[in-house]
């Protein structure tokens, strides 16, 4: 049987379900926008990124974080790494491998950059989405902001690491123990103290760290602190390195709530107390024992006192008060003047001194009274009195005696007889007045010596060189006048005449210029050396050109005080005298240089490697006209080295020589040194002008 069909039926059912189908979509596009809202308005950041990286969407509020826009983020392919730094974009990667293997992975802590280039601290919690096969279609990532709990975070670690820096700076040994004895805390200090580092103890029970030999001690005292009494005691220790320490230990009790939920435990170093303690017990002890001996001591000492003060012969000791009287009297004072104590005690110590007094120099009694007081001592000189009328020469020392608080007490007087002094000091005055005469005498014989002595100069220097003169001329005359005269003996006759009159002249230069160097006053100025040396090795290397010659001079030449012509006419001499007896040296060697001499002043040298010489044959070897070269070897007059000890000697120094034939010579001479000179700067040419 067929069933017949409806059509009127059908006709009336469709526009029944195309309103239900109408009214279902629009409540599930409802519902989708209420979704799509809750998804972008959403309090945390919406993320979606697939196996790339790349992004799938993202919610209202991520893009509001990042100050994008999300065509910007996804419409231009772009992907999670341009948010975020290298290093955290490969810990993304493995992260979202983690996810497509495993399909879960932990929570993660990371910073994503915005838009304007600040960045934010985020929680990343993802899981993955699959198809129905399994297969991984994209993440999906919940961002929570915690900017502001890293913030905190932040904050709470710099104040712990400034408490902590706090508590390691400080001396004291501090831990905290909670009520299970387990350690929380314990400062740099406390930690070395057992040979650990803090994260060693924090942690670790107190009979781990403590050594279990002082458990016995130490856990009644923890008890008593749990239970809120506070514990102070004092304690040896063994420390790591195992020395022994004393230690003054606190534990106070951490209420909270008034509940004791832990113990602080402070140690205190007392080992330099406890120690000076056990010292200044056992000094007190030694002191006791010394002041018993000290005591006996004095005892005796007074006694030998009296004695040595009664028995000493030309001098005597008393006592006077401020005032000026006599407070003790001595047997060696009843001695020396004769009076008896009777007659001294209470009487100014006025009556002791000679009335005429007149030209010494003794002052006011009353004032030496008021300069020993205030100065502590005072000494005069003057004629003394005796009981029997004499008097007697004296010195007398007088000495303010204080007690503990600067209190005076009165004056000692320490007389001493020194008539026979005086006597003797009488006749050294009348020598002296004698000697000063022999001294104005022969001052006279001296300025009279010396103006012999000029002219003699002048005699030199004008009537012996003129025949010199006329000789000179008088050979050069010969000369031309023989002309072209093919006689070599009598050409050579000539020529030594010439030569003979030039050296005699030369010598008589040198014996002017000694004798004026003993006659010229110094003008003593900073002299640097190092610019002077400069000038006169230049101006010789001038001299000696084609010759191969190594100068070798000191970098820290001081400044002397001196003449600087004389001291560069002296430096010259010993330098040419190098350079003259280094000619036969194919590679000459001269060295200049100093130190400071042991005995005062500074030592100078001028070592050569030349031809050198034989000390033992030099005994006249700072001698006008003394050579040890013959003049055919080297020339010369042989006054150089006469001329330089006789500037360094008018300098107050000394000059001599070290050599050996073939071996070099060394000069050495001496400087006085007064004293640093201040830095001066000296132009490079200043000194080079004394070398002209």
């Amino acid at each position: 049987m067929e069933t017949p069909v409806c059509p009127d039926r059908t006709d009336n059912a469709s526009p029944e379900l195309e309103r239900l189908v109408a009214l279902r979509t629009q409540e599930l596009k409802i519902a989708l926008e209420r979704a799509q809202s809750l998804y972008d308005q959403a309090p945390c950041g919406y993320l979606s990124l697939d196996a790339d990286l790349r992004f799938v969407n993202l919610n209202r509020t991520l893009l509001d974080w990042l100050g994008y826009e999300r065509e910007e983020l996804l419409g231009q392919h772009r992907d999670l790494a341009s948010l975020l730094e290298p290093e955290w974009v490969a810990l993304m990667r493995v992260r979202m491998q983690n996810l497509i293997d495993t399909g879960r992975t932990d929570p993660l802590e990371l910073e994503i950059r915005r838009k304007d280039g600040s960045r934010f601290h985020a929680l990343c919690s993802s899981t993955a989405v699959v198809d129905e096969q399994g297969r991984f279609l994209y993440s999906n990532t919940t961002i929570t902001d915690i900017s502001e709990r890293k913030a905190a975070e932040q904050r709470l670690a710099a104040h712990d690491a400034f408490l902590r820096s706090i508590t390691d700076r400080i001396p004291t040994h501090l831990a905290y123990y909670d009520k299970d004895l387990i350690c929380r805390f314990a400062n740099t200090a406390h930690a070395a103290r057992s040979g650990r580092l803090v994260g060693e103890m924090v942690g670790a029970h107190l009979s781990q760290l403590v050594d279990p030999e002082q458990l016995p001690d130490i856990l009644p005292h923890v008890a008593d602190a749990l239970n809120g009494q506070k514990q102070t005691f004092e304690s040896e220790r063994t420390e790591a390195d195992g020395s022994r320490s004393f230690y003054e230990i606190h534990y106070i009790p951490d209420f909270q709530l008034g509940t004791v939920e832990g113990i602080f435990i402070e140690l205190h170093d007392i080992t330099d107390r406890r120690r000076t303690e056990e010292f200044v017990l056992e000094a007190n002890r030694d002191l006791e024992e010394r002041v018993r001996e000290r005591t006996a001591e004095l005892f005796q000492s007074e006694q030998r006192y009296r004695l040595m003060v009664d028995a000493i012969q030309d001098h005597c000791i008393y006592f006077v008060d401020e005032s000026g009287a006599v407070t003790e009297w001595t047997e060696s004072a009843q001695r020396l003047h004769g009076f008896t104590r009777t007659q001294m005690i209470g009487k100014p110590y006025l009556r002791l001194l000679a009335v005429d007094n007149a030209g010494e120099d003794e002052v006011d009694p009353a004032q030496v009274l008021r300069l020993a007081t205030a100065h502590g001592q005072w000494e005069t000189r003057g004629w003394r009195l005796r009981d029997d009328g004499s008097r007697f020469w004296a010195h007398t020392v007088l000495t303010a005696l204080r007690n503990e608080a600067g209190e005076l007490q009165g004056l000692s007087c320490i007389t001493r007889d020194m008539t026979a002094a005086k006597s003797l000091e009488d006749v050294m005055n009348d020598l002296n007045k004698e000697l000063e005469k022999r001294v104005a005498e022969r001052t006279q014989q001296l300025v009279a010596a010396n103006k012999d002595l000029d002219v003699f100069s002048h005699m030199v220097s004008h009537d012996l060189r003129a025949p010199l003169r006329h000789i000179s001329s008088f050979v050069t005359l010969l000369q031309e006048q023989l002309g072209e005269v093919n006689d070599p003996i009598a050409q050579q006759y000539l020529n030594s005449i010439n030569k003979a009159s030039k050296r005699m002249s030369l010598m008589i230069e040198g014996l002017l210029e000694y004798a004026r160097l003993g006659r010229v006053a110094i003008e003593a100025q900073p002299v640097p050396l190092a610019p002077l040396l400069e000038g006169l090795i230049s101006h010789l290397k001038q001299e000696s050109q084609g010759r191969t010659i190594e100068w070798v001079v000191e970098d820290d030449l001081p400044v002397v005080r001196g003449d600087a012509m004389l001291l560069a006419q002296a430096f010259g001499n010993l330098l040419n005298n190098s350079v003259k007896y280094t000619r036969p040296r194919e590679k000459a060697h001269i060295e200049i240089g100093w130190k400071i001499n042991p005995v005062g002043g500074r030592t100078f040298y001028v070592h050569d490697n030349g031809v050198g010489f034989d000390l033992e044959k030099a005994h006249n070897l700072f001698v006008m006209f003394q050579r040890q070269h013959h003049s055919m070897d080297f020339e010369g007059t042989g006054t150089g080295l006469a001329l330089s000890q006789r500037i360094i000697e008018r300098h107050g120094g000394r000059i001599w020589a070290e050599s050996a034939p073939g071996e070099g010579c060394t000069f050495y001479f001496t400087l006085p040194f007064e004293g640093p000179e201040p830095e001066m700067d000296f132009p490079k040419s200043s000194m080079a002008d004394l070398t002209v």
